[in-house]
């Protein structure tokens, strides 16, 4: 399993920029780890489609959302993959339970989990 630390964003319903929350913290497990290879080497080989979402259940997330932000309705790991450098990234996204704003973190590269 791998945790990561880094920044987050939000962006209200209705906003046009997203602003800085601060850092989010967050596990993933093995099978979100594989899941996330396999949709790397499929979009890779894919010219049709360049991205793609797990569902994420929050109870085995380990989730640390910034003091600002409290909990989340719901999770997914958004995958993509750049057609010119055939690496996959994902992030963490999903929509705070007080107002159902969009609450994402930075990218990260899928080699990093392992």
């Amino acid at each position: 399993m791998n945790t990561f630390t880094i920044e987050s964003w939000c962006k209200p319903a209705g906003a046009e920029k997203s602003v800085p929350m601060g850092l989010i913290s967050f596990r993933v497990g093995e099978d979100y780890r594989l899941q996330m290879e396999s949709i790397e080497d499929r979009l890779a080989a894919n010219d049709d489609e360049t991205q793609a979402d797990i569902k994420v259940n929050l109870s085995s997330l380990e989730l640390k959302t910034p003091e600002d932000c409290g909990a989340l309705a719901d999770a997914s790991f958004h995958v993509f993959v750049h057609k010119h450098e055939h690496r996959g990234h994902f992030f963490l996204k999903g929509h705070r339970a007080t107002d159902d704003a969009l609450i994402y973190s930075n990218a990260v590269l899928v080699d990093e989990l392992g």
